[in-house]
């Protein structure tokens, strides 16, 4: 039987180590992945936040700016900064929600659209990469256990 390794993640535990802190091992990872990224989405004129900011719209459009704040990880705040950015850049346009005027969407233009396919292009290898010897049943396995985690952060 495998040891069981959870008192060693829990700081609050005397058995505690850094390298089997799940959070610790997480944001490594999401920091070594935007140091690698960063420098392949600069090449193409944009950066992590405008390329967050893209993805969720490839996905749907046009999105409120509430719903793309929580789903790109980003305060309202900030991401209006972004916002601002992308719109000086041609990338997307803020219009009233045609559903209730009181909420701003946003949604790409077609310079958007063209910068989310030169993105994806351009981070595509990195992914591959990364999955390189993930069985499919490993890579579900993964996400799911990562939605599990944001789950019980709830």
């Amino acid at each position: 039987m495998a040891e069981d390794l959870r008192a060693y993640g829990d700081p609050g535990s005397d058995d505690f180590r850094v390298d089997n802190y799940p959070f610790y091992l997480l944001n490594r990872t999401v920091s070594r992945y935007n140091v690698n990224i960063e420098a392949e989405l600069r090449a193409i004129g944009i950066d992590i936040p405008t390329w967050r900011v893209l993805m969720i719209l490839g996905e749907a459009e046009p999105q409120s700016i509430g719903q793309v704040a929580k789903l790109a990880v980003i305060n309202v705040s900030t991401l209006m900064r972004v916002v601002e950015r992308m719109e000086k850049a041609g990338l997307v346009e803020t219009l009233p929600s045609a559903t209730d005027g009181r909420v701003t969407t946003l949604a790409m233009k077609p310079l958007g659209h063209e910068k989310l396919k030169a993105a994806r292009a351009v981070t595509a290898p990195l992914y591959r990469r990364l999955i390189r010897g993930f069985s499919a049943t490993d890579f579900r396995r993964l996400i799911e256990l990562l939605n599990r985690l944001h789950q019980n952060l709830e």
